[in-house]
């Protein structure tokens, strides 16, 4: 009895195993090439679900079929005017024939090999046929949108025949024929970066420093210039209103006088004796005091009204 359950334990096991053994599932982002004794057999699978395969002898290789990324490493690559750049690429690309994929690269990891030499030998040429600032830029400028004060800034002027996208696109299409024949798909290339070498960049950084100190000293005397000029402005302002309240001044000056001297003539026509009379009255307001001395002459009209009363 015991030894019939075992034996019924060990068929069960055998039978797990084999159905195991003889099923797969295939996801929505996959794609499946079956091998046999390391050779691929039958059509590559790529409809989702449950799939069923020889237990033991074929094998299920996976495929991603969404978009994969490849990003190279810089690379130093000379321009055809000689400049010496860091250029750092990257690229999307998709398997398209997973059996040809298979056959000729095994895996991602012989793709990514195999693309760093198309790549980056594609970028190599590329960039080594056309000047840097045919890399850098994708158009050419209007001369009335960028102002030129020197003659290395007219640089920026400089015509270019390509440019920087359809340089990219040139490297693409290349690229994607020697891709053709592995089962990949290139689908986007593009320059992440273009950089001067170190020993060329603390020369560019110096200029750009030197440009941004002409600029800066540019605006700091136009900034001078204006302040000088609203100085000078508030200095005038300043003077004109000053000298309207001096002639103002002066005119109520002149008009108080002309009325005082109006005032004291009616007195001195009204009564000459009694204006001659106040008048020495304030003057001796004016000029005398207890700790004064004066010595007059009897005839000194300033004594006429002490010397006698009226």
């Amino acid at each position: 009895m015991k030894r019939s359950t075992t034996t019924q334990i060990a068929v069960g096991l055998a039978v797990l195993v084999l159905v195991a053994q003889s099923l797969y599932t295939v996801s929505e982002t996959e794609q499946v090439i079956l091998t046999q004794f390391g050779e691929p057999v039958g059509d590559p699978v790529i409809t989702p679900g449950l799939h069923f395969k020889l237990p033991f002898i074929q094998r299920p290789n996976f495929f991603e079929k969404r978009f994969l990324e490849w990003d190279g490493s810089p690379n130093q690559v000379p321009t055809r005017d000689k400049r010496f750049i860091w250029v750092d690429t990257y690229a999307r690309w998709r398997i398209t024939d997973p059996l040809l994929f298979f056959q000729r690269l095994r895996d991602e990891r012989g793709a990514q090999s195999r693309l760093d030499d198309i790549l980056d030998g594609e970028t190599r040429n590329a960039v080594a046929r056309h000047d840097l600032i045919e890399l850098v830029r994708s158009s050419n400028r209007d001369p009335d949108d960028v102002p030129i004060e020197s003659e290395e800034e007219a640089v920026i002027l400089e015509a270019i025949e390509r440019g920087r996208q359809e340089i990219t696109r040139d490297i693409l299409a290349t690229a994607a024929e020697r891709t053709a024949d592995l089962g990949i798909e290139l689908l986007d290339l593009r320059l992440k970066r273009i950089n001067y070498v170190e020993e060329v960049q603390k020369d560019v950084f110096a200029r750009m420093i030197a440009e941004r100190q002409r600029i800066a000293e540019q605006f700091r005397s136009e900034g001078q210039g204006e302040s000088a000029r609203i100085h000078g402005e508030r200095e005038r302002e300043l003077a004109q209103i000053q000298s309207e309240a001096y002639r103002r001044a002066e005119e109520l000056r002149g008009e108080a006088d002309a009325e005082a001297t109006r005032i004291y003539a009616d007195a001195y026509n009204r009564d000459a004796d009694f204006y001659a009379f106040m008048k020495s009255l304030e003057t001796y307001e004016q000029t005398m005091d207890p700790e004064t001395f004066f010595i007059l002459g009897t005839d000194s009209e300033l004594l006429q009204y002490l010397e006698r009363t009226r």
